[in-house]
């Protein structure tokens, strides 16, 4: 089980976590618009999974930036943000934003996601920080549960990961 802390303060993930080498679990989310998008909505593409806390707060924020900027040299590759933030408070966060090249899509209707990648934080109903990257065969590449929830993943492990995979 990961040890992952907010504010300095031990919280604990409910869900099944994952690691690298597991079959992606499905999951089902909504996108700005109320529609379900599942895993297999983005077949056929490597997928880089951005887990944010909350869309509205600074690093969830410029997070979800920096992955829309680099969507822009990563062609085959979907990039989805998920988050639990109400899916009206998505769609105006994007449109404020200038973000079109992630899907941001939210979790908040039944912790889906969530407890398929074993991110949800009980103490505070939010998703924690995490990264995951997923192949073309929904094998699962590359994890990041990141420590303190309120710091930035490693980007660069990231993007690398998916490059591997391309």
């Amino acid at each position: 089980m990961t040890q992952v802390t907010f504010k300095g303060q031990p919280v604990t993930l409910l869900g099944n976590q994952v690691k690298a080498g597991d079959q992606a679990p499905d999951f089902t989310v909504l996108d700005n618009n109320l529609n379900e998008v599942t895993l297999a909505d983005s077949q056929g593409t490597v997928r880089l999974i951005s887990v944010v806390p909350s869309i509205d707060t600074g690093v969830c924020d410029q997070q979800t930036r920096r992955f829309n900027e680099e969507a822009a040299q990563l062609e085959g590759v979907s990039i989805l943000t998920i988050s639990v933030d109400l899916p009206f408070a998505q769609k105006r966060w994007c449109a404020a934003s200038g973000v079109d090249k992630v899907q941001v899509l939210s979790d908040h209707r039944d912790l889906s996601f969530g407890m398929a990648y074993g991110v949800v934080i009980k103490e505070l109903r939010l998703l924690t920080r995490s990264i995951f990257v997923i192949d073309h065969d929904n094998r699962i590449r590359y994890v990041e549960y990141v420590p303190e929830v309120t710091n930035h993943p490693d980007y660069e492990q990231a993007l690398q990961a998916v490059r591997q995979v391309l």
